[in-house]
């Protein structure tokens, strides 16, 4: 009788285990180095939001970027790395809506978690990105900034940040339609 409570707690155990996405990334057997996220969109009300995040960070050009410079307006924050794959297939889409709302409302900030500006700026070439990243991946002063209110937990994740400097949405993983990103741009512009 005591082997089979035994077995069953270990059952109980392993099926609680996968349910765990980081342990169903290790069972799957990709060996693919980095946490993906799975697409969960977080909406944040207004009323809802913390305290506005202060940051501020080197970009890879060697510029001083910090929450000041996006006052007033809506800032989306992009976490990636070079060789991540989703990264590499979202970024067009994020260049693209970059392009759509610079000058109307909204910028973009990169935040490079693994690369040193060499590597960064070889991305961004490749993919013609035009707004600043940030190179975090030395000190991680950006992660730290909003590790607190809504933790960007895997890469890609996108934050939109509302004109007071707090987190109104956080996409985790691959923006897989960016149509959804330009409704939530345009919401919190509204705002």
């Amino acid at each position: 009788m005591k082997r089979v409570i035994a077995a069953a707690v270990l059952l109980m155990l392993l099926a609680g285990c996968s349910a765990d996405p980081l342990a169903r990334q290790y069972e799957s057997g990709t060996n693919q180095n980095y946490i993906s996220g799975d697409g969960t969109i977080t909406l944040i009300a207004a009323d809802d939001r913390g305290d506005p995040i202060a940051f501020e960070a080197q970009t890879d050009a060697g510029d001083t970027v910090s929450s000041d410079d996006y006052a007033g307006q809506v800032v989306v924050i992009n976490f990636w790395y070079a060789a991540c794959p989703p990264c590499r297939v979202e970024a067009p889409d994020l260049e693209a809506l970059h392009q759509l709302f610079d000058g109307e409302g909204a910028s973009f900030l990169g935040v490079n978690v693994r690369d040193q500006a060499e590597t960064a700026a070889g991305f961004e070439n490749e993919f013609g990105i035009s707004y600043p990243s940030v190179i975090d991946t030395n000190e991680g002063n950006m992660l730290l900034a909003f590790a607190g209110t809504v933790a960007p937990n895997a890469v890609p994740t996108t934050l939109v940040i509302d004109k007071r400097g707090r987190v109104a949405a956080r996409f985790l993983g691959l923006i897989e339609d960016p149509s959804t990103l330009k409704t939530i741009i345009n919401e919190t512009i509204a705002e």
